[in-house]
């Protein structure tokens, strides 16, 4: 079932919000003040219905911080938030896509993401917060 949602930036009373819905998932969460630029809300009819966030660091992008309401899960809105950030990931002149996960490979690997070793990665992806150790 394909999803229609939007994406709005977070703003900084988003904050502890996106922080509680990350722990809630068991995904890191420590640098996410700082990253508040690259973070989205990602809405369905006005309601949150998830949160995403891509880091742009020149011709590359991470995709990270994607994260669906419980209630909202199996509707298809962790594969429209993830077609958003990818979108938005291009507009912004990316041309390779990154993540990082431990538990969603099979959900990425769907969305036609490939699977390589952190060896492989570019530097700088290896030097984000999150590949260093989050």
């Amino acid at each position: 079932m394909r999803r229609e949602i939007v994406l709005t930036t977070a703003a900084e009373k988003d904050i502890p919000y996106i922080v509680e819905l990350l722990r809630e998932n068991g995904l890191p969460d420590s640098d996410i003040p700082e990253k508040r630029a690259s973070l989205f809300l990602a809405r369905s009819d006005q309601a949150v219905v998830g949160i995403g966030g891509v880091e742009i660091l020149g011709e590359y992008g991470l995709l990270r911080s994607l994260a669906v309401l419980r209630e909202e899960r199996n509707k298809g809105y962790g594969q429209a938030i993830t077609r958003g950030l990818i979108h938005h990931a291009r507009m912004a002149g990316v041309t390779a896509l990154y993540l990082l996960t431990t538990t969603a490979a099979p959900f990425f690997e769907g969305l036609g993401f490939e699977r390589i070793g952190r060896d492989l990665a570019p530097e700088p992806i290896t030097l984000t917060s999150e590949f260093l150790g989050l």
